[in-house]
C-alpha cells in the first residue's frame, strides 16, 4: 500500500509571501561647504528625504545621515557617512537613498569599493538624480563612469580655486 503525502502550508506563511516586504530605509545627504546656500540645500535634502521615507507604507525609518561642509573626495572626515556604513554592517539598513552620485562620493575608488561592500551586505543604494539602483545589472559600469566624472569635476574645482588664489596673491589682493 503506497502512501501519498500532501504538504499544506500554514496560512500565516502564505499571507507573508503575498505581503510586500518591509524595508529599513535611510538617506545620505552632504554639502561640501558651510555657506548659507549650501546650508539651505542640506536642510532641503533632509526635509525631502524625511517626508519621502515616512510617507511610504512599507518603508521603515532608518534615519538621515548628513555631513555638512565635508568634501566628497575623502571618506575620513565624513562622520555621518562612516556611521551609516557602520549601521549597514550591523544590519540596520536595507536601502540608502541619496540625491546623486556626487553627494555619495567624488572619489571613484571609494565610491565603487563602498558600493560593492554594501551590495555584498545586501544593502542597495539608489541615486535619485541618475535613477540608478546598485542592484540593477548594469549599474556598476555606469556608476564607474559617473563616479570618474564626479571625481574629475572635484579636481577641476580644486584646480580653479587654487589658480584664483594664486592670481589674487600675484595681484596683491
Amino acid at each position: 500500500m503506497e502512501k501519498k503525502i500532501t504538504k499544506i502550508e500554514p496560512v500565516r506563511k502564505q499571507e507573508q509571501q503575498n505581503a510586500p516586504m518591509m524595508k529599513r530605509i535611510c538617506a545620505y545627504c552632504r554639502v561640501s561647504t558651510a555657506s548659507g546656500e549650501q546650508k539651505h540645500s542640506l536642510e532641503a535634502q533632509i526635509r525631502y528625504y524625511t517626508k519621502l521615507i515616512q510617507e511610504k507604507e512599507h518603508w521603515i525609518w532608518a534615519g538621515i545621515y548628513a555631513d555638512e561642509a565635508q568634501s566628497g573626495t575623502k571618506m575620513t572626515h565624513r562622520e555621518q557617512f562612516l556611521q551609516m556604513i557602520h549601521d549597514c554592517e550591523k544590519g540596520k539598513i536595507d536601502l540608502i537613498l541619496t540625491k546623486s552620485i556626487t553627494r555619495f562620493a567624488r572619489n571613484t575608488v571609494d565610491s565603487i569599493s563602498t558600493i560593492r561592500m554594501l551590495k555584498d551586505m545586501g544593502v542597495e543604494v539608489y541615486f535619485e538624480k541618475e535613477k540608478i539602483s546598485t542592484f540593477s545589472e548594469k549599474s556598476e559600469q555606469l556608476l564607474t563612469i559617473l563616479s570618474s566624472i564626479a571625481q574629475s569635476e572635484a579636481e577641476n574645482i580644486s584646480a580653479n580655486s587654487k589658480w584664483a588664489v594664486q592670481r589674487r596673491f600675484q595681484n596683491g589682493t
